[in-house]
């Protein structure tokens, strides 16, 4: 061993990019493990590898002018029994994988290739015979950090831990084009103790995801106790999403000090009935964003995926509550600015037999676009494309929105209806008048 632990190097590892290392980078870590434990130092250079498998104790180092570029060939990634979009079920290991372990590391200044666009496109011909590998994912590990690295073009979801325990992600940068396919940047799944701080994430879906397994999950673990601080997302599907996949709970989330630059959407809760379970208990702060579709959505009627389409999901008439029974509660923002605003202010539409309750906005502003063009703020059936809007209300109790300005947009401030006990205090529109629409709500103002 040296100065740095055990150097891939000295264990025939080439760092010219003209051999396939997965052998190598395995002995190189099995003789850390031999040895209790330490450092696998990657030094500056160019590696080819397939899928790396990580053990306990181990701190993957990988230096600056270092990058690990993953080969296209799916027989380099075993068959492991992890997630996919919240279902267990047979996966292609991801490119850096590990299961059951303590301890462990991925860190450094180098960067991960994920050479995603083999994958992309065996994905859109329908070819792979597995789901595709993930860039980094830890299943049921315990103390686990990712730090400093930068990730590309991952084949999917770029960072996903499952049912980990003590999860720290810190100074990453993430980038994958905007038109790659299901390429979130950081998915925490199940966990428990996140911590997601200064990181910098261009991609092409959902920026940040909380996800906690869907109805087809047969354990059901919630992912909770989450902090995410001091980030930067661009691009992407949404800045930060709870859900859709939230059947075994979502709660104890704090989202604070980040910049959401073109993120289609800003803060997201969705799900729809089948999928259960709660999402409660969120504190969203300090937030600057900018070009978004919409601020903020929370929708019970979400469509997409398997059965999305079906009358339970989009019907609005009351159906039974059961365990199959969403639930958004206790969800609070303050001091926001969210400027060149396209469709609307924000979008809350729980369902009608079980309304999303406890909800405030406090010390808000919202600039429209003065270009907007037209959009969806929400993924459900019955929404037309709006531009300008305030914010829309539905199936809602106990919400308060103080202290919320507005610039440019096109009708009513606030849409409220088939709601209970909503408190709108110190709002006013700049250039604009200040009307609220009601029907079927009652309001105080």
């Amino acid at each position: 061993m040296s100065l740095f632990g055990i150097n891939v190097l000295d264990y025939g590892v080439d760092n010219t990019g003209a051999k396939d290392n997965t052998a190598t980078f395995k002995d190189a870590i099995d003789a850390c493990v031999a040895a209790g434990g330490g450092t696998v130092f990657v030094p500056a250079g160019n590696y080819l590898t397939g899928a790396i498998i990580l053990k306990s104790n181990v701190n993957f180092y990988i230096d600056a002018g270092a990058t690990i570029t993953f080969v296209n060939d799916v027989d380099k990634y075993p068959v492991v029994n992890s997630r996919w979009e919240g279902v267990q079920r047979e996966v292609y290991a991801s490119c850096i994988y590990a299961e059951n372990e303590t301890n462990i590391t991925v860190s450094g200044h180098g960067t991960l290739e994920g050479n995603g666009a083999f994958w992309w496109d065996l994905h859109r011909e329908k070819k792979n015979l597995y789901p595709r590998p993930k860039l980094v994912s830890f299943h049921e590990c315990k103390n686990v950090t990712i730090e400093g690295i930068t990730l590309k073009n991952s084949p999917s979801w770029t960072i996903n831990p499952i049912c980990c325990e003590n999860v720290a992600v810190d100074k990453i940068t993430i980038i994958n084009p905007a038109d790659s396919p299901n390429t979130d940047g950081i998915d925490p799944e199940s966990c428990l103790n996140v911590r997601i701080s200064n990181c910098h994430i261009d991609v092409g879906d959902d920026c940040i995801a909380i996800k906690a397994g869907t109805e087809d999950t047969m354990t059901r673990v919630p992912c909770e106790n989450v902090t995410i601080t001091n980030c930067t997302m661009v691009h992407g599907h949404g800045g930060v999403v709870l859900g859709s996949e939230m059947s075994g709970d979502i709660r104890n989330v704090t989202i604070s000090n980040c910049v959401f630059d073109g993120t289609d959407r800003g803060i997201r809760l969705k799900s729809r009935r089948g999928r259960g379970g709660v999402v409660e208990d969120i504190r969203i702060n300090n937030i600057v964003m900018r070009n978004v579709i919409c601020p903020f959505i929370m929708n019970l009627y979400y469509f997409c995926g398997p059965m999305g389409k079906e009358k339970y999901v989009w019907d609005k008439n009351p159906y039974p509550i059961t365990v199959e029974t969403p639930t958004f509660r206790r969800i609070h923002c303050s001091d926001i600015t969210a400027r060149g605003v396209h469709a609307a202010a924000g979008f809350i539409y729980g369902l009608s037999e079980l309304f999303i309750e406890d909800v405030s906005f406090s010390n808000i502003h919202i600039a429209m676009e003065e270009n907007a063009i037209p959009g969806v703020p929400a993924m459900m059936d019955g929404i037309e494309p709006m531009a300008k809007k305030g914010f829309f209300v539905s199936n809602a109790k106990d919400v308060l929105f103080h202290n919320i300005s507005f610039e440019g947009h096109d009708g009513p401030a606030f849409e409220i209806e088939n709601a209970v006990n909503v408190d709108i205090r110190d709002c006013k529109a700049y250039g604009q008048d200040f009307t609220v629409f009601r029907k079927n709500a009652t309001t105080k103002n």
